[in-house]
């Protein structure tokens, strides 16, 4: 929300008060002076106005977690294990998942409660790979490069998939870069071809690398750098 917004839905700010406040420097943002009517004020910023606090500013947080089979991508489940069910973080019912994985595949997941961060990283038009070591029930032919760079036709979306790049590493295992993230699209590409993901882990997301040293199930908060990334 722009600040002369946030300070104008307060009962003792007139637009007048507003913009006096302003133009008298009057106005802190995480301590610093702002003198802008169009700054962005979100839920994570501490903001005054001369020494009184009219928001605390609750903390950002982001996680990264290492997904194990087995584990529902949501934050309630009345019958598995949910990813939140490995955090032990308070008031982590406020968190929530930036690009969810399915019920068996494993890897890296991001967990976070900043909404403009997730969507940053999880929309289609930020264009981030997200890359992903398959294993097949079957052997993965040359032939199916060419294709996963054309792209697949989904006709329950009416769509065809951007073009993917197919690394083959062996008979049955490849390394796949896809920039979308429709339902079981991995496993769809691969069904094309009638041959089954028996395993399937996500590796990383844009600039962000499953860190080598988590085993399955644990986790780590993300560094600055890390975030800033994004």
């Amino acid at each position: 929300m722009r600040l002369d917004r946030f300070l104008s839905n307060l009962p003792r700010f007139s637009r007048k008060d507003v913009r006096l406040a302003l133009l008298a420097g009057r106005v802190r943002v995480d301590g610093l002076i702002t003198k802008d009517p169009l700054h962005e004020v979100r839920e994570f910023n501490h903001v005054m106005v001369d020494d009184d606090t009219l928001q605390i500013g609750k903390p950002a947080r982001y996680f990264m977690l290492h997904k194990p089979p087995g584990c529902v991508s949501a934050t309630i489940d009345p019958q598995h294990p949910t990813v939140l069910d490995l955090l032990h973080e308070p008031d982590k019912h406020d968190l929530h998942i930036a690009g969810r994985l399915d019920f068996n595949t494993s890897g890296l997941m991001l967990i976070t409660n900043d909404g403009q961060w997730s969507r940053r990283l999880t929309e289609p038009t930020t264009k981030l790979p997200k890359v992903y070591y398959v294993e097949t029930e079957q052997a993965i032919g040359a032939h199916y490069v060419e294709k996963f760079t054309e792209g697949f036709y989904f006709a329950f979306e009416d769509l065809t998939t951007l073009p993917a790049d197919l690394i083959i590493l062996d008979a049955h295992h490849a390394r796949l870069s896809i920039m979308e993230g429709r339902y079981h699209q991995v496993k769809r590409m691969f069904g094309f071809f009638d041959n089954k993901v028996v395993g399937l882990h996500r590796e990383s997301m844009g600039p962000l690398v499953l860190d080598p040293l988590l085993l399955p199930g644990e986790y780590r908060p993300l560094t600055a750098e890390e975030i800033q990334l994004i």
